[in-house]
């Protein structure tokens, strides 16, 4: 039995345009009466797509259970307790990556690289580079190059090293957009991130360019040392505040709710937080605790155990904030976490990267005033008051040599609540230190995702065979 998050699919092939899905989807379209569709009718929706793709849906349940954040009150087993078929992936595949997120996107871009409208050609840029960053990071090997090329039916796989020197690339040609002359036809509130606020993106893509290069510390044939160097360079033009924070913005209507909503309401399944969360927030005595989680109905911060028995009522343990996207079960009427924001990026981690790479470059003593700052920026970002901040900051041990990594690494897991980068980073350095969740599936942590069950069947390629227990090329701690 499988158990996820539930998740509407919202567009996920928003238009069908030329022969562009039909080596996807196998629809017959007439090239002849291709359908046009503006990039303000695009952008929104392919937003709303990777929302419930590539930050939550299968890719996001399987990061947060793996690094056992949160936890389901169902009977195993399920994807918390590490099982997943190539079957379990076909949504995020098949029908969410690439058809209504990279193809999509590639017609955005056309359109607006024809019409010269700078704008979108640049938001539309970092979008693709971000949603290759996720496919490659969870398949390692994936189809690019030929992946949208009509003419070809069985596109070849790039290895992941070629896919992340791609992402720098479209992350760089989207920065020499943004610094072009402004077209009057240019996003505003089609854009649910920003707003259109070109700015912020600028920002944006900087701080993923940064992502991406300390993705790589320990990755064949990259040094610690110059990956850092390139973090450093890149974020001098990242994020500066948490007014830059990049999230998708959600109206909290029926049809417009923060995905985790959806999963943590009475009778979606059972979503709560996991004992290995909260046991590490409660036994620091965290201050963010109380808005990254709901109270059980005892009044207690309790998690569940990862791969338990399920208890007969879920609301024994603690669950998502609403601050988050979560519902109380104590007080099931508040339904703010519908209309919360989904967290794309951070001023936080913008920080921690830094901290990260500093510490690499100059050692424990340069890193801990960021480090500590990273921490900081993350508690204002959830109203925690500065006294709080200050009496936490006090109570960490000294950052050294020794613990340097595992100190950064594992703040930077409570602040990437929720995010993919938690699984990455864990997989990056080992960092939080897992153990087997119960009732183990199989007696490993999963190092990726199976190629999914449709990719199987019409584009066979020899890294198929690959399993869980495979690494993708940057993963080698």
């Amino acid at each position: 039995m499988k158990k996820y998050i539930k998740i509407p699919l919202t567009l996920f092939c928003i238009v069908l345009i030329g022969t562009g899905c039909k080596k996807f989807l196998d629809v017959n379209t007439d090239p002849n009466h291709t359908l046009k569709v503006s990039e303000s009718l695009l952008l929104g929706p392919i937003e709303k797509t990777m929302a419930g793709n590539t930050i939550v849906g299968e890719v996001g349940a399987a990061s947060t259970y793996w690094t056992q954040q949160v936890s389901i009150n169902q009977p195993t087993p399920t994807l918390e307790t590490y099982e997943v078929f190539p079957e379990d992936v076909n949504n995020t595949w098949t029908f969410g990556l690439y058809p209504g997120i990279f193809e999509n996107l590639k017609i955005m871009i056309n359109q607006a690289e024809a019409a010269h409208h700078n704008q979108y050609i640049a938001i539309g840029k970092t979008l693709f580079a971000y949603n290759l960053a996720v496919a490659t990071d969870f398949w390692n090997d994936i189809p690019y190059s030929q992946a949208l090329n009509t003419s070809i039916s069985k596109p070849k796989y790039d290895s992941q090293q070629a896919i992340y020197h791609a992402v720098q690339m479209l992350l760089d040609s989207a920065i020499y957009y943004v610094n072009q002359t402004p077209s009057p036809i240019a996003p505003s509130n089609d854009d649910f991130i920003y707003g259109g606020d070109m700015g912020k993106w600028k920002k944006f893509m900087y701080t993923l360019k940064a992502r991406y290069y300390m993705r790589l510390t320990k990755a064949p044939g990259h040094t610690a040392a110059a990956q850092a160097d390139s973090a450093l360079t890149a974020l001098q033009n990242g994020f500066s505040s948490n007014g830059d924070n990049a999230s998708i913005a959600y109206n909290g209507s029926a049809n417009d709710q923060n995905p985790w909503f959806g999963g943590t309401e009475p009778g979606a399944g059972g979503v709560v937080l996991a004992k290995f969360f909260v046991d590490g927030l409660n036994n620091t005595a965290d201050p963010r605790l109380p808005v990254i989680a709901n109270k059980s109905v005892d009044g207690k911060y309790v998690g569940r155990p990862s791969g338990a028995d399920p208890a007969p009522d879920y609301t024994v343990y603690a669950t998502i904030g609403t601050y988050f996207g979560g519902v109380d079960p104590v007080n099931t009427d508040n339904v703010t976490g519908a209309a919360a924001p989904l967290i794309v990026a951070t001023y936080s981690e913008a920080l921690f990267l830094q901290a990260e790479a500093t510490f690499i470059k100059s050692g424990a003593a340069a890193a801990a005033s960021v480090y500590k700052a990273a921490i900081a920026a993350n508690m204002s970002q959830l109203g925690v008051s500065t006294s709080d901040q200050a009496t936490f900051l006090t109570s960490l041990p000294v950052l050294t040599a020794a613990n340097g990594e595992a100190q950064i690494i594992g703040q930077k897991y409570v602040t990437d609540f929720l995010s993919v980068e938690a699984y990455n980073d864990w997989r990056r350095t080992g960092y939080p230190v897992l153990s087997l969740v119960q009732n183990a599936y199989v007696q490993y942590i999963p190092r990726r995702f199976p190629y999914s069950s449709t990719e199987l069947l019409a584009n066979p390629q020899p890294q198929q065979s690959a399993t869980t227990a495979d690494r993708v090329w940057w993963d080698v701690q």
